[in-house]
């Protein structure tokens, strides 16, 4: 039905959703408005494939909408009237245009959340928020399933979405006999598989490139030849899918912890930047890839199928409702009361330390590193060397293409940091050389020998590890978890332990030098 009042709407830089219900009719009395704005630019500093991804996104999606009949305002970066803010680029457009209502779709970050909030409590004219027909929940899922616990567990969660959703179930009952199949998944990459060549597009950027410069943005990062191989539409965005489910999904749980010097991609999907800007759908991604699971086209699994879903519609929706139950408290949580820096090689990838020189180095070269290279890699050492929440919040939010808050910072604070106390994870995810030698190649020709606690290049994360827990040793005590490291601690000899704690003081004193 057409609308008789002159209607503004607002559309974020990640809510490119072209199957909402805002864009089954055209309606001359409804102007969209998408903006550039320095304002999401500054607040922290990106990687400039990320940029220059959410902008030629942006611009895919506003370029169809006006094909498709939509009136529509874009703001560019450099446009004269662009004030850089938000609200008062919304201000100015209400008064030029005689907006008569103002409505936006709800947004997945809380500073931009209560900013609209306060924004539409000021104004004179009738507003609404809607859904933006994206999540398989609600903000308050989590916060509701869990009401009056301490801790959440994603277990219960992703078995009560499975069973809503009827997804990989017989009866009632789960597929297979069990929710989950880790034990035949997460195995280091052997070679025995041949990994597929990633399909990388080729979005020439060079024009929003330059606009970065000529305005100053300050960025990280690099981009080869002016060339982004990421999707910037939702047809690239199919394409990308379609290509998991065929090259990567038949071992993608089974090596989706591997990590390889060789191949930065490995059988990972890399659509979390199609999904978290909404080009793609969740339950799409599950649908298309249970489709092709019950025909058998491909050998998949059911091990390798229940890994892709449990990360969609587990792990993905319940980080999202953590974020809504926590914030903005979540942000300031330091549980360790960690306070160091993040050393330069956070920024520049040169280090001694061959596993972090690997993960950071292949960051800022795509960036993207899977979730294990985040979590046991650049997390892990974080974590060991105590840095501030703070600073590795900051990098993450910078540095992927698929970091937008509501996910980043619950898997950085949660899940990486254990700076929450324990509200996502069962206990801090640290660990010795040991565990990276045993899921990746990057031990091999590495400066430190991953066999050494002490002595002469003696691997940090081992030190680390062990003064890690000998530090927190009060904090982590009464957790069930940790009781078996502890006891391992206490088993060295007084002299061992003197020695492994002395190297771990050593390092931490020269952290920029590693």
């Amino acid at each position: 039905m057409p609308n008789k009042t002159k209607t503004l709407r607002l559309i974020l830089g990640d809510q490119l959703n072209s199957g909402h219900s805002w864009f089954k009719t055209v309606d001359e009395k409804t102007v969209y408005v998408m903006m550039e704005m320095r304002q999401e630019t500054d607040y922290v500093m990106h990687h400039i494939q990320k940029v220059l991804a959410f902008f030629a996104a942006m611009r895919e999606f506003a370029r169809r909408l006006q094909e498709n009949g939509h009136r529509l305002n874009y703001i560019k970066l450099d446009d004269p009237d662009n004030a850089q803010s938000l609200t008062a680029n919304l201000e100015k457009i209400i008064q030029q245009e005689k907006i008569e209502r103002f409505e936006y779709q709800l947004p997945d970050e809380y500073r931009l959340d209560q900013q609209l909030r306060q924004f539409v409590s000021s104004l004179a004219i009738p507003s609404e928020a809607v859904d933006t027909e994206h999540f398989l929940t609600s903000r308050s899922a989590v916060a509701e399933f869990f009401e009056g616990k301490k801790q959440y567990l994603l277990e219960s969660f992703y078995r009560m979405m499975r069973k809503k959703w009827n997804i990989l179930l017989e009866n009632g009952k789960p597929a297979g006999g069990a929710w989950n199949f880790d034990r035949e998944n997460r195995r280091p990459y052997d070679g025995k598989v041949a990994v597929p060549e990633p399909l990388l597009f080729r979005n020439e950027v060079r024009d929003l490139r330059r606009l970065l410069v000529k305005q100053q943005v300050r960025t990280f990062g690099m981009i080869e030849d002016d060339i982004l191989i990421w999707p910037v539409n939702r047809q690239q965005a199919l394409d990308l899918l379609d290509f998991f489910i065929m090259n990567g999904l038949p071992f993608f749980g089974r090596y989706e912890d591997a990590m390889s010097k060789q191949h930065w991609s490995l059988f990972h999907a890399r659509l979390s930047f199609a999904l978290n800007t909404k080009m793609l759908h969740p339950m799409e991604t599950v649908e298309a890839a249970l489709r092709v699971w019950e025909q058998n086209k491909t050998g998949v699994s059911l091990a390798q199928i229940e890994a892709f879903v449990r990360q969609v519609i587990g792990w993905r929706e319940f980080m999202r409702g953590v974020y809504w139950a926590q914030m903005p408290d979540y942000a300031k949580m330091n549980y360790f009361d960690h306070n160091r820096k993040l050393p330069h090689y956070y920024w520049d990838g040169e280090t001694r330390m061959q596993c972090l020189r690997c993960c950071i180095g292949q960051s800022l070269r795509y960036a993207y590193a899977h979730h294990i290279q985040r979590l046991m890699i650049t997390g892990n050492f974080a974590l060991l060397a105590g840095v501030h929440p703070d600073e590795v919040d900051a990098w993450y939010m910078g540095i992927y293409i698929d970091a937008i808050q509501w996910v980043e910072i619950t898997n950085t604070r949660g899940m990486s940091q254990f700076a929450d106390g324990g509200r996502i994870a069962t206990k801090p995810y640290v660990s010795s050389a040991q565990y990276i030698q045993k899921m990746s190649d990057y031990c091999v020709g590495c400066h430190y020998d991953p066999k050494k606690k002490y002595g002469d290049r003696a691997c940090p994360f081992n030190s680390f590890y062990w003064a890690f827990y000998a530090r927190h040793r009060k904090k982590l005590s009464n957790n069930p978890r940790i009781g078996m490291m502890l006891r391992i601690l206490d088993r060295f000899s007084d002299q061992e332990r003197a020695k492994i704690l002395q190297q771990a003081e050593v390092y931490l004193a020269n952290l920029e030098a590693l």
